[in-house]
Protein backbone atom coordinates (compact mmCIF):
# COMPACT_ATOMS: atom_id res chain seq x y z
CA UNK A 1 0.00 0.00 0.00
CA UNK A 2 1.06 3.58 -0.30
CA UNK A 3 -0.28 6.82 0.98
CA UNK A 4 0.54 9.92 -0.07
CA UNK A 5 1.93 12.50 2.53
CA UNK A 6 3.74 15.64 2.15
CA UNK A 7 7.30 14.11 2.04
CA UNK A 8 6.48 12.07 -0.15
CA UNK A 9 4.83 8.28 -1.11
CA UNK A 10 5.67 5.97 0.90
CA UNK A 11 6.23 2.55 -0.18
CA UNK A 12 5.89 -1.28 1.81
CA UNK A 13 9.25 -2.92 1.92
CA UNK A 14 9.58 -6.25 3.01
CA UNK A 15 10.59 -6.61 6.82
CA UNK A 16 14.41 -6.12 7.13
CA UNK A 17 14.50 -4.56 3.27
CA UNK A 18 14.94 -7.96 2.25
CA UNK A 19 15.63 -7.75 -1.67
CA UNK A 20 15.19 -4.18 -1.78
CA UNK A 21 17.68 -2.45 -3.78
CA UNK A 22 18.71 0.67 -2.16
CA UNK A 23 21.85 2.02 -4.36
CA UNK A 24 24.49 0.77 -7.32
CA UNK A 25 27.92 -0.22 -5.94
CA UNK A 26 31.10 -1.36 -7.80
CA UNK A 27 32.17 -3.03 -5.19
CA UNK A 28 30.99 -6.18 -5.28
CA UNK A 29 27.77 -8.65 -5.20
CA UNK A 30 26.40 -12.06 -3.77
CA UNK A 31 24.81 -14.11 -6.32
CA UNK A 32 23.06 -16.35 -3.37
CA UNK A 33 21.06 -18.76 -6.18
CA UNK A 34 24.25 -19.13 -7.66
CA UNK A 35 26.65 -19.89 -4.55
CA UNK A 36 28.79 -17.59 -5.81
CA UNK A 37 30.04 -13.92 -4.97
CA UNK A 38 32.66 -11.34 -6.07
CA UNK A 39 34.76 -8.84 -5.39
CA UNK A 40 34.55 -6.01 -7.83
CA UNK A 41 35.07 -8.11 -11.20
CA UNK A 42 36.93 -10.89 -9.55
CA UNK A 43 35.69 -14.13 -7.47
CA UNK A 44 36.29 -13.39 -3.69
CA UNK A 45 36.76 -16.94 -3.77
CA UNK A 46 39.62 -17.46 -6.40
CA UNK A 47 41.23 -14.53 -4.90
CA UNK A 48 41.49 -15.77 -1.29
CA UNK A 49 42.95 -19.21 -2.78
CA UNK A 50 45.51 -16.84 -5.17
CA UNK A 51 46.32 -13.17 -3.90
CA UNK A 52 47.53 -12.05 -0.73
CA UNK A 53 45.29 -9.86 1.21
CA UNK A 54 47.16 -6.35 0.39
CA UNK A 55 46.36 -7.02 -3.00
CA UNK A 56 42.67 -7.53 -2.34
CA UNK A 57 42.50 -4.33 0.40
CA UNK A 58 44.08 -2.40 -2.76
CA UNK A 59 41.36 -3.83 -5.10
CA UNK A 60 38.44 -2.22 -2.98
CA UNK A 61 39.58 0.80 -1.68
CA UNK A 62 41.85 2.00 -4.98
CA UNK A 63 39.89 0.02 -7.84
CA UNK A 64 42.32 -2.66 -9.34
CA UNK A 65 44.63 -5.09 -8.29
CA UNK A 66 48.34 -4.36 -8.21
CA UNK A 67 51.15 -5.57 -9.93
CA UNK A 68 54.46 -6.78 -7.97
CA UNK A 69 56.01 -3.57 -7.54
CA UNK A 70 52.67 -1.47 -6.71
CA UNK A 71 51.42 -4.54 -4.26
CA UNK A 72 54.93 -4.31 -2.48
CA UNK A 73 54.96 0.01 -2.17
CA UNK A 74 51.10 -0.42 -1.07
CA UNK A 75 52.20 -2.95 1.54
CA UNK A 76 54.93 -0.97 2.79
CA UNK A 77 52.69 2.12 3.06
CA UNK A 78 50.04 0.62 5.16
CA UNK A 79 52.16 -1.55 7.29
CA UNK A 80 53.84 1.86 8.42
CA UNK A 81 50.13 3.26 9.55
CA UNK A 82 49.87 0.05 12.42
CA UNK A 83 51.90 2.15 15.35
CA UNK A 84 48.99 4.06 16.92
CA UNK A 85 49.49 7.41 18.49
CA UNK A 86 50.70 7.74 21.94
CA UNK A 87 47.66 8.87 23.60
CA UNK A 88 45.51 5.99 21.93
CA UNK A 89 48.10 3.41 23.18
CA UNK A 90 47.99 4.90 26.40
CA UNK A 91 44.01 4.49 26.78
CA UNK A 92 44.10 1.35 26.08
CA UNK A 93 44.39 -0.40 29.52
CA UNK A 94 41.73 1.51 31.06
CA UNK A 95 39.55 0.76 27.76
CA UNK A 96 40.31 -2.91 28.38
CA UNK A 97 39.32 -2.85 31.93
CA UNK A 98 36.29 -1.11 31.19
CA UNK A 99 35.06 -3.67 28.81
CA UNK A 100 36.33 -6.97 30.40
CA UNK A 101 33.77 -9.36 30.03
CA UNK A 102 32.45 -7.90 27.05
CA UNK A 103 36.00 -8.36 24.52
CA UNK A 104 37.57 -6.35 22.21
CA UNK A 105 34.89 -5.18 19.86
CA UNK A 106 33.97 -3.05 23.12
CA UNK A 107 36.85 -1.45 23.68
CA UNK A 108 37.40 -0.72 20.12
CA UNK A 109 34.37 1.49 19.54
CA UNK A 110 35.89 3.76 21.91
CA UNK A 111 39.34 3.35 20.54
CA UNK A 112 38.41 3.95 17.05
CA UNK A 113 37.24 7.13 17.76
CA UNK A 114 40.61 8.47 19.68
CA UNK A 115 42.26 7.30 17.09
CA UNK A 116 40.10 9.50 14.42
CA UNK A 117 40.31 12.43 16.99
CA UNK A 118 44.09 11.69 17.58
CA UNK A 119 44.56 11.97 13.56
CA UNK A 120 42.53 15.06 12.86
CA UNK A 121 39.90 13.01 11.24
CA UNK A 122 37.35 15.16 9.54
CA UNK A 123 33.51 14.68 8.33
CA UNK A 124 34.27 12.97 4.58
CA UNK A 125 31.76 15.28 3.14
CA UNK A 126 34.25 18.58 4.06
CA UNK A 127 37.10 16.25 2.20
CA UNK A 128 38.53 15.54 -1.55
CA UNK A 129 38.37 11.64 -2.49
CA UNK A 130 42.56 11.24 -1.69
CA UNK A 131 42.15 12.54 1.98
CA UNK A 132 39.13 10.30 2.38
CA UNK A 133 40.84 7.16 1.53
CA UNK A 134 44.01 7.92 3.48
CA UNK A 135 41.79 8.15 6.29
CA UNK A 136 40.58 4.70 5.87
CA UNK A 137 43.80 3.28 5.44
CA UNK A 138 44.97 4.74 8.80
CA UNK A 139 41.75 3.40 10.60
CA UNK A 140 42.05 0.26 8.86
CA UNK A 141 45.81 -0.73 9.55
CA UNK A 142 45.08 0.31 12.93
CA UNK A 143 42.28 -2.29 13.83
CA UNK A 144 44.44 -5.56 14.17
CA UNK A 145 47.03 -3.46 16.58
CA UNK A 146 43.68 -1.87 18.60
CA UNK A 147 42.01 -5.65 18.92
CA UNK A 148 45.20 -7.01 19.62
CA UNK A 149 46.36 -5.34 22.17
CA UNK A 150 42.75 -5.16 24.03
CA UNK A 151 43.19 -9.03 23.60
CA UNK A 152 46.30 -9.09 25.76
CA UNK A 153 45.36 -6.56 28.11
CA UNK A 154 42.12 -7.67 29.11
CA UNK A 155 44.03 -11.14 29.85
CA UNK A 156 47.00 -9.29 32.09
CA UNK A 157 49.55 -9.53 29.45
CA UNK A 158 51.11 -6.30 27.73
CA UNK A 159 50.40 -5.62 24.50
CA UNK A 160 52.95 -6.32 21.61
CA UNK A 161 54.11 -3.57 19.46
CA UNK A 162 53.10 -4.47 15.65
CA UNK A 163 55.80 -5.36 12.96
CA UNK A 164 56.36 -3.72 9.48
CA UNK A 165 58.27 -6.65 8.10
CA UNK A 166 55.31 -8.54 8.47
CA UNK A 167 52.10 -9.28 6.07
CA UNK A 168 48.74 -8.00 7.76
CA UNK A 169 47.80 -11.18 8.49
CA UNK A 170 51.24 -12.23 10.32
CA UNK A 171 51.25 -9.24 12.06
CA UNK A 172 47.78 -9.40 13.11
CA UNK A 173 48.92 -13.13 14.34
CA UNK A 174 51.85 -12.54 16.17
CA UNK A 175 50.62 -9.23 18.29
CA UNK A 176 47.89 -11.49 19.12
CA UNK A 177 50.36 -14.35 20.74
CA UNK A 178 53.96 -12.48 20.91
CA UNK A 179 55.61 -15.11 18.78
CA UNK A 180 55.45 -15.58 14.60
CA UNK A 181 53.16 -17.95 13.59
CA UNK A 182 54.10 -20.74 10.73
CA UNK A 183 53.07 -19.98 6.99
CA UNK A 184 50.12 -22.71 6.95
CA UNK A 185 48.39 -20.75 9.95
CA UNK A 186 49.09 -17.66 8.94
CA UNK A 187 47.93 -18.49 5.28
CA UNK A 188 45.33 -19.82 6.83
CA UNK A 189 43.86 -16.50 8.49
CA UNK A 190 44.74 -14.51 5.17
CA UNK A 191 42.39 -16.79 3.31
CA UNK A 192 39.90 -16.59 6.18
CA UNK A 193 40.16 -12.74 6.40
CA UNK A 194 40.21 -12.17 2.46
CA UNK A 195 37.34 -14.39 2.03
CA UNK A 196 34.93 -12.12 4.77
CA UNK A 197 36.36 -8.79 3.31
CA UNK A 198 33.29 -7.57 1.70
CA UNK A 199 29.64 -9.69 1.29
CA UNK A 200 26.81 -7.32 -0.07
CA UNK A 201 24.62 -4.17 1.92
CA UNK A 202 25.08 -6.41 5.23
CA UNK A 203 24.19 -5.05 8.38
CA UNK A 204 27.01 -3.31 9.32
CA UNK A 205 28.05 -2.71 6.09
CA UNK A 206 24.78 -0.49 5.82
CA UNK A 207 25.21 1.07 8.43
CA UNK A 208 28.68 1.85 7.66
CA UNK A 209 27.15 3.48 4.80
CA UNK A 210 23.88 5.40 6.44
CA UNK A 211 26.21 7.26 8.72
CA UNK A 212 28.95 8.02 5.67
CA UNK A 213 25.98 9.70 3.84
CA UNK A 214 25.49 12.04 6.93
CA UNK A 215 28.81 13.30 6.00
CA UNK A 216 30.66 12.10 9.22
CA UNK A 217 34.38 11.16 9.38
CA UNK A 218 35.25 7.67 8.59
CA UNK A 219 36.17 6.89 12.55
CA UNK A 220 32.46 7.48 13.24
CA UNK A 221 31.31 5.20 10.30
CA UNK A 222 33.53 2.52 11.17
CA UNK A 223 32.29 2.63 15.04
CA UNK A 224 28.74 1.94 13.80
CA UNK A 225 29.62 -0.96 12.02
CA UNK A 226 31.36 -2.21 14.81
CA UNK A 227 28.52 -2.01 16.75
CA UNK A 228 26.31 -3.50 14.38
CA UNK A 229 28.81 -6.51 13.71
CA UNK A 230 29.00 -7.11 17.81
CA UNK A 231 24.95 -8.68 17.58
CA UNK A 232 24.71 -12.35 17.50
CA UNK A 233 23.27 -12.24 14.73
CA UNK A 234 26.17 -11.26 12.52
CA UNK A 235 29.05 -11.44 13.27
CA UNK A 236 28.78 -13.14 16.68
CA UNK A 237 28.29 -16.75 15.29
CA UNK A 238 31.68 -18.55 14.70
CA UNK A 239 32.42 -19.04 18.52
CA UNK A 240 28.61 -20.55 18.67
CA UNK A 241 28.87 -22.81 15.69
CA UNK A 242 32.03 -23.97 18.05
CA UNK A 243 30.04 -24.02 21.22
CA UNK A 244 27.24 -26.45 19.04
CA UNK A 245 30.01 -29.19 18.36
CA UNK A 246 31.00 -28.92 21.87
CA UNK A 247 27.33 -29.58 23.24
CA UNK A 248 26.89 -32.49 20.75
CA UNK A 249 30.15 -33.98 21.85
CA UNK A 250 30.07 -37.06 20.33
CA UNK A 251 28.85 -38.57 16.88
CA UNK A 252 26.30 -40.83 18.31
CA UNK A 253 24.50 -37.83 19.88
CA UNK A 254 24.58 -35.53 16.57
CA UNK A 255 21.04 -36.86 15.77
CA UNK A 256 19.11 -36.74 18.82
CA UNK A 257 20.79 -33.49 19.84
CA UNK A 258 19.78 -31.87 16.43
CA UNK A 259 15.88 -33.07 16.20
CA UNK A 260 15.15 -31.68 19.89
CA UNK A 261 16.45 -28.17 18.47
CA UNK A 262 14.78 -27.99 15.19
CA UNK A 263 11.43 -29.35 16.58
CA UNK A 264 11.82 -26.69 19.44
CA UNK A 265 12.46 -24.13 16.91
CA UNK A 266 15.80 -23.46 17.92
CA UNK A 267 18.29 -21.51 15.10
CA UNK A 268 21.34 -24.19 14.83
CA UNK A 269 24.14 -21.57 14.56
CA UNK A 270 26.42 -21.69 10.90
CA UNK A 271 23.28 -23.14 9.22
CA UNK A 272 21.12 -20.86 6.64
CA UNK A 273 22.24 -17.70 5.18
CA UNK A 274 20.02 -14.90 4.23
CA UNK A 275 21.14 -14.53 0.60
CA UNK A 276 22.09 -18.40 0.06
CA UNK A 277 20.34 -20.88 -1.24
CA UNK A 278 22.81 -23.34 -1.72
CA UNK A 279 25.96 -23.77 -0.28
CA UNK A 280 28.13 -20.90 0.98
CA UNK A 281 30.70 -20.67 -1.59
CA UNK A 282 32.51 -19.33 1.64
CA UNK A 283 31.80 -22.30 3.92
CA UNK A 284 33.28 -24.47 1.16
CA UNK A 285 36.78 -23.27 1.16
CA UNK A 286 37.07 -22.70 4.65
CA UNK A 287 35.96 -26.41 4.97
CA UNK A 288 38.80 -27.05 2.61
CA UNK A 289 41.32 -25.23 4.53
CA UNK A 290 40.09 -26.86 7.73
CA UNK A 291 40.99 -30.38 6.13
CA UNK A 292 44.33 -29.46 5.34
CA UNK A 293 44.60 -29.20 8.82
CA UNK A 294 42.94 -32.49 9.17
CA UNK A 295 42.45 -33.99 13.01
CA UNK A 296 39.74 -35.01 15.15
CA UNK A 297 37.67 -31.87 15.22
CA UNK A 298 37.81 -31.64 11.69
CA UNK A 299 36.41 -34.74 10.61
CA UNK A 300 33.63 -34.01 13.60
CA UNK A 301 32.70 -30.82 11.71
CA UNK A 302 32.28 -32.32 8.79
CA UNK A 303 30.16 -35.59 10.41
CA UNK A 304 27.82 -32.82 12.18
CA UNK A 305 27.35 -30.88 8.99
CA UNK A 306 26.40 -33.96 6.89
CA UNK A 307 23.63 -34.97 9.73
CA UNK A 308 22.23 -31.53 10.36
CA UNK A 309 21.92 -30.63 6.44
CA UNK A 310 19.99 -34.09 6.39
CA UNK A 311 17.98 -33.69 9.45
CA UNK A 312 16.92 -30.04 7.82
CA UNK A 313 16.05 -31.00 4.39
CA UNK A 314 13.78 -33.92 6.34
CA UNK A 315 12.37 -31.19 8.84
CA UNK A 316 12.47 -28.40 6.79
CA UNK A 317 11.25 -29.78 3.54
CA UNK A 318 11.88 -26.75 0.48
CA UNK A 319 13.98 -25.00 2.19
CA UNK A 320 17.87 -24.96 1.39
CA UNK A 321 19.48 -24.29 4.65
CA UNK A 322 23.37 -25.40 4.54
CA UNK A 323 26.09 -24.00 6.16
CA UNK A 324 27.25 -20.49 6.19
CA UNK A 325 30.94 -18.81 6.74
CA UNK A 326 30.34 -18.86 10.38
CA UNK A 327 30.68 -22.79 11.23
CA UNK A 328 34.23 -24.13 9.70
CA UNK A 329 35.21 -19.99 10.62
CA UNK A 330 35.08 -21.33 13.83
CA UNK A 331 37.30 -24.68 12.88
CA UNK A 332 39.68 -22.72 11.17
CA UNK A 333 40.60 -20.04 13.32
CA UNK A 334 40.37 -22.42 16.51
CA UNK A 335 43.31 -24.60 14.76
CA UNK A 336 45.03 -21.65 13.98
CA UNK A 337 45.24 -21.26 17.94
CA UNK A 338 42.88 -18.03 17.93
CA UNK A 339 40.66 -18.05 21.52
CA UNK A 340 37.08 -18.05 20.74
CA UNK A 341 36.32 -14.61 21.86
CA UNK A 342 38.58 -13.39 19.36
CA UNK A 343 36.60 -15.03 16.95
CA UNK A 344 34.40 -12.04 15.75
CA UNK A 345 37.34 -8.83 16.32
CA UNK A 346 39.30 -11.24 13.80
CA UNK A 347 36.00 -11.21 11.39
CA UNK A 348 35.90 -6.86 12.05
CA UNK A 349 40.12 -7.25 10.99
CA UNK A 350 39.08 -8.46 7.93
CA UNK A 351 35.73 -7.12 6.94
CA UNK A 352 37.02 -3.30 7.77
CA UNK A 353 38.47 -3.42 4.44
CA UNK A 354 35.07 -3.59 3.04
CA UNK A 355 33.71 -0.78 5.03
CA UNK A 356 35.86 1.39 4.18
CA UNK A 357 35.06 0.82 0.38
CA UNK A 358 31.62 1.23 0.85
CA UNK A 359 32.47 4.93 3.01
CA UNK A 360 34.24 5.61 0.12
CA UNK A 361 31.43 5.00 -2.36
CA UNK A 362 28.66 6.77 -0.34
CA UNK A 363 31.04 9.59 0.33
CA UNK A 364 30.81 10.08 -3.26
CA UNK A 365 27.07 10.38 -3.18
CA UNK A 366 25.63 13.47 -1.73
CA UNK A 367 21.92 12.18 -0.59
CA UNK A 368 21.02 11.25 2.80
CA UNK A 369 19.65 7.98 3.72
CA UNK A 370 16.75 9.03 5.36
CA UNK A 371 13.74 6.31 5.03
CA UNK A 372 10.76 6.93 6.84
CA UNK A 373 8.47 4.49 9.15
CA UNK A 374 4.97 4.29 9.32
CA UNK A 375 3.33 5.51 12.60
CA UNK A 376 0.93 2.36 14.39
CA UNK A 377 0.71 3.71 17.63
CA UNK A 378 -2.28 5.84 18.99
CA UNK A 379 -4.59 8.04 17.39
CA UNK A 380 -2.66 11.70 17.44
CA UNK A 381 -3.34 14.41 18.14
CA UNK A 382 -4.68 13.45 21.49
CA UNK A 383 -5.62 15.67 24.18
CA UNK A 384 -2.64 16.37 26.49
CA UNK A 385 -3.90 15.14 30.21
CA UNK A 386 -3.28 17.82 32.99
CA UNK A 387 -0.96 16.72 35.53
CA UNK A 388 -2.42 15.83 38.86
Amino acid sequence: MSVNRSAGTLVDVPRGLAGVVVTDTEIGDVRGTEGFYHYRQYSAVELAQTRGFEDVWHLLVHGDLPDPPRSAAFAAETAALRRLPAGVWAALPALAAAGAGSGPLAGMRTALSLLGAAKGFRPVYDLDVERRRQDTLVATAAVPTLLAALHRLGRGLDPVEPREDLSYAANYLYMLTGSQSDPERVRAIEQYLISTVDHGFNASTFTARVIASTGADVAACLVGAVGALSGPLHGGAPSRALDTLDAIGTPDRIDSWIRERVLAGDRIMGFGHAIYRTEDPRSRMLRQIAQRFGGPRVDFAVEVERHVERILAELKPGRELHTNVEFYAGVVMELCGLPREMFTPTFAAGRVVGWSANILEQAADSKIIRPVARYVGPGAPAKVPQAV
